[in-house]
């Protein structure tokens, strides 16, 4: 990464946290003390329920058991079918391609400092052309309810098929 992209990614995250700073409520835990964290040694993990190709690194809280604040990467070629969430849910994007399509709204395309607020229940699905990173925050425990073309919810086994070989990065 250029010098210039590492201050255009840290001004969008800074932009992310003043945005969606008041989505997540503040536990006594969470400010007791300064947090700083290094981007180059953020541990992303896989995340229960979701394709393989989609990771996170939590900033602040804990999105298993309620609101938190996280760096969601999709790999290459990832799609994450539709789905809603019971909490509300903000996104902005800070690198890669792809689109956010909302059930009845416009499709979001990916693009640096892009941003979206799903309220709860809002179906939506994501797709990655390229490597996506996205910061993510939701006021409440993390859960995924994936839906099929009627709407319907359906089992994560169901959508959730082994996928093939990620697709190589265009650049």
């Amino acid at each position: 990464m250029t010098m210039q992209s590492n201050r255009m990614c840290t001004l969008i995250v800074l932009v992310a946290l003043a945005a969606v700073g008041g989505s997540v409520p503040a536990h006594a835990e969470d400010t007791q003390q300064m947090v700083t964290l290094d981007p180059r040694k953020l541990e992303y993990t896989p995340i229960p329920d979701m394709p393989a190709c989609a990771s996170a690194a939590i900033l602040r809280g804990n999105p298993r058991f309620g609101p938190a604040w996280v760096l969601l990467k999709l790999a290459s070629g990832c799609q994450v079918p539709w789905h809603w969430h019971s909490a509300n849910e903000t996104v902005v994007v800070i690198s890669g391609r792809g689109a956010l399509t909302m059930k009845d709204g416009p499709p979001l395309q990916f693009a640096p400092g892009a941003y979206a607020s799903l309220p709860s229940h809002h179906q939506h699905h994501a797709n990655c052309t390229r490597t996506c990173l996205l910061f993510n925050s939701a006021d409440a425990a993390f859960d995924i309810h994936y839906v099929d073309a009627k709407g319907e919810e359906v089992s994560a086994d169901k959508v959730l098929k082994p996928s093939a070989k990620p697709k190589t990065e265009k650049k």
